[in-house]
């Protein structure tokens, strides 16, 4: 009996009797007394299970009063969503700077790792073996992002100094936050632009200053949100206007058909094995790289805007390495 094994029959017995003598416990597992010992103490120690010795009964149980809910031990081994939150927390903890969060960060540090120490393998095994890597993460400043969210919480306006990559221009600007976002690595605000008199998505690692102001942000309905962010294509979506048709090659398919582009797609195999996939868009920016991507595997069926974009840059692309 492996030592997970032995950690699942304890509980077992302690959640099955009142009380569970050392004795038993030593018989039904088939192990030392000092090795009892020690299964003991990780269980409490790493594991958080409420057990203690009950005098007067002379065996262990759960202690009812500091569990407020029925003790459970972890999972044997974890899904793929369990180990890549468990690993991202732990990364993400392990590049925490000293502050305020301090006093707290060791003890959930130490918890992250029992989790993960629920099998015969250490922490530190687990997160030399299983690796989260984030690519394509763009660094920012880090008290901008402080400043950020401490605006949006408190539901206040942002005075910003914002870089626009496109155009290469620094523009000053207020707004009123209204949601951050994780995409692909990187932080996204979702925001009411009053420069612009719309919403607009701004990259964190771009936004150069940010200053709370003492106005009160304008308030915009998540409906209203959804609408405009999670009803196209990417990061740099938009109210619907667009939707693109594209044509994977029978190899390429292989892949992309198990793929998430939107959660609007729509895709479907042609009698020839290519995979057509239908997607809704209002800015093309991040569609057209996700396009170009594919190479010759793909090819832009409609719409005609779209598809003269992508042959564009295809062909300044092409221009580079024959000059």
């Amino acid at each position: 009996m492996d030592r997970t094994e032995r950690f699942y029959k304890i509980d077992s017995l302690l959640q099955s009797r009142r009380t569970t003598p050392l004795s038993v416990l030593i018989d039904e597992l088939g192990v030392s007394r000092a090795t009892i010992k020690r299964d003991l103490e990780y269980l409490r120690d790493r594991l958080n299970a409420p057990i203690v010795w009950d005098r007067a009964s002379r065996g262990y149980r759960y202690d009812a009063q500091t569990s407020e809910t029925r003790y459970a031990l972890p999972g044997l081994w974890f899904n793929a969503g369990e180990a890549h939150a468990l690993l991202t927390m732990d990364a993400l903890l392990s590049e925490l700077q000293p502050g305020l969060l301090g006093p707290h960060i060791e003890p959930l540090k130490a918890r992250i790792r029992a989790l993960m120490e629920t099998s015969d393998h250490t922490a530190a095994d687990v997160v030399k073996r299983i690796r989260i890597l984030n690519m394509a993460t763009r660094s920012f400043e880090s008290a901008h992002f402080e400043v950020i969210a401490s605006a949006l919480l408190k539901r206040k306006r942002l005075q910003i100094t914002h870089y626009n990559r496109r155009n290469d221009a620094h523009i000053e600007r207020q707004v009123s936050p209204q949601r951050l976002i994780h995409y692909r690595g990187n932080w996204y605000l979702d925001a009411w632009c009053h420069l612009r008199d719309g919403l607009r998505s701004f990259a964190i690692d771009a936004i150069e200053h940010a200053e709370a102001t003492d106005r009160n942000a304008r308030h915009v309905a998540a409906k209203k949100l959804d609408e405009v962010f999670a009803s196209s294509y990417g990061i740099f979506s938009g109210t619907q206007k667009h939707k693109a048709t594209l044509r994977f090659s029978p190899q390429s398919a292989r892949w992309v058909a198990n793929e998430q582009w939107h959660p609007e797609q729509v895709g479907w195999y042609d009698e020839d094995g290519h995979y057509l996939l239908e997607i809704p868009f209002a800015n093309d920016t991040e569609l057209v790289m996700d396009i170009l991507r594919h190479g010759p595997d793909v090819e832009v069926l409609k719409p005609a805007m779209l598809r003269n974009r992508v042959a564009e840059r295809i062909n300044q692309a092409a221009r580079q390495y024959t000059n």
